[in-house]
């Protein structure tokens, strides 16, 4: 680590541990918002430059393979959400050893999970594709944009890590420029591959796989040049069993969210498919892609929460870490209001900017609006995924994800619209949504409450058990 970066170290530390949090907010906030941004425009590039340049079959079968490809950047988000609760932590407690060996226990599991998602990737490609609905000409271009993608499964996983661990040093604004270079690294490859060199699907695979190998190689040169706030080897590999079971416990929760989203996916579009239309399936799109957009701002404070709760916490800091969850939370359910409000006001302003040329029943506006209903409210469930892990609490963040997906979307995505039709998908998700802000918030309160108490973490609570 050089002078620079430990002088720097310093003055993030006393910055978070002691300085006024609407002040550590702002400046961590901001830079972590617009990362995300940048990072969710990787998943439009593609689309884009497919839709545009080689046709609407090819973008079919890119639409399907795309969620699957999720999974290794699920890996990548297991990885980085684990290990940056334990450096965050780690930083409060001074812990150098534990921060000096980390990314060395992030190799050893970008290598290992790498190799299993290969495997099983390119095994099972084409009976993967057909889960996702792929048929006909589709199923085979997205069975080729996934098998491409599964080859720069190493970049995916670590790119996304790296990402993730500069973050929880609380360096905002590194992560962000990392992922500025990284999206218009994915811009300039798709216009060569696909625009110049006419490589079609194959083309787009191997422009999104170069896009993560940059991720990947400036995280490389950041942990390698010592720009870190703490010392580290960016080629070692350790293997501590206690290490990895806390990354592995703490990062679960992340790991989970993606799988659960598959299989929400998965559920919902085949419940659209046997009681709706065509439209109904396309209008369903439409409204989720403008509900995660929405959601971008939360996003983003969760990243910037989790050094701020981390970094406190393994200082011994509770009231702040009380006082952060509150005060993110307000935040973001501040920064969503006036875009939900729009949408709320104004629904088919809103939807027609995807499907200009198609006029919304009242019908179809009030499933919007119950849909959107409760998304200002959803912070509080976002940032409780983020404040768990951060107090090395893994369990009820992956309870949260295993519960809304599992447990309550599969049986009411089954029984509800069998009995109403397409209406209830749209008031069962509402339902759902409001049921586990509760259930959060019960949890919440119950954590603070051992916060507050200054009750010691259990002999085995590094793996997140509670």
């Amino acid at each position: 680590m050089s002078e620079a970066a430990a002088h720097e170290k310093i003055e993030q530390q006393h910055f978070i541990l002691n300085e006024s949090l609407w002040k550590v907010m702002v400046r961590l906030s901001w830079p972590a918002i617009v990362a995300m941004v940048l990072y969710g425009l990787n998943a439009v590039i593609a689309a884009v430059f497919v839709g545009r340049y080689i046709g609407e079959t090819a973008l079919a079968g890119v639409s399907v393979a795309y969620p699957l490809t999720q999974i290794s950047a699920g890996f990548g988000s297991l990885i980085g959400v684990g290990a940056g609760s334990v450096l965050s932590i780690a930083i409060g407690r001074k812990d150098t050893k534990k921060q000096e060996r980390l990314l060395g226990h992030v190799n050893s599991l970008c290598i290992i999970f790498t190799v299993i998602y290969m495997i099983a990737g390119l095994l099972f490609s084409e009976e993967l594709i057909r889960l996702m609905g792929g048929e006909g000409e589709a199923l085979a271009l997205g069975e080729l944009y996934f098998s491409i993608t599964v080859f720069g499964a190493l970049f995916w996983i670590y790119g996304l890590a790296a990402n993730m661990i500069v973050r929880a040093e609380g360096k905002m604004k590194s992560a962000a420029v990392v992922m500025g270079i990284g999206l218009a690294a994915d811009v300039l490859f798709n216009y060569i591959f696909v625009v110049l060199l006419d490589l079609g699907v194959a083309g787009a695979a191997w422009a999104t796989n170069g896009g993560m190998l940059v991720y990947t190689l400036l995280g490389w040169i950041y942990f390698g040049k010592g720009l870190s706030s703490f010392k580290t080897n960016v080629f070692s590999l350790h293997w501590d069993s206690a290490t990895i079971k806390s990354i592995l416990g703490l990062g679960m929760s992340a790991l989970i969210m993606v799988v659960m989203n598959l299989v929400q996916g998965v559920v919902v579009f085949n419940a659209l498919a046997r009681y709706g239309t065509v439209q109904d399936i396309a209008f369903y799109g439409v409204v989720y892609r403008v509900f995660t957009f929405l959601l971008t701002p939360i996003f983003g404070l969760m990243r910037a929460l989790q050094p701020v709760i981390g970094i406190n916490y393994g200082a011994g800091k509770n009231d702040r870490v009380i006082k952060s969850y509150y005060m993110f939370t307000l935040a973001s359910m501040l920064l969503t209001v006036p875009m939900w409000a729009v949408s709320m006001v104004a629904p088919d302003a809103v939807l027609g900017l995807m499907l200009p040329d198609q006029e919304f029943t009242g019908e179809e506006v009030t499933y919007f609006r119950v849909y959107m209903a409760i998304l200002p409210l959803l912070s509080a469930i976002f940032m409780a995924l983020t404040f768990f892990p951060s107090i090395e609490k893994g369990k009820p963040a992956a309870i949260i994800g295993i519960a809304r997906q599992l447990v309550l979307y599969v049986p009411v995505m089954l029984i509800v619209p069998a009995i109403t039709g397409v209406s209830g998908i749209y008031y069962g998700s509402l339902a759902i949504d409001a049921l586990m802000g509760l259930w959060t918030l019960i949890m919440v309160r119950k954590a603070f409450a051992e916060l507050r108490s200054g009750m010691k973490p259990p002999a085995n609570h590094a793996a997140g058990v509670i």
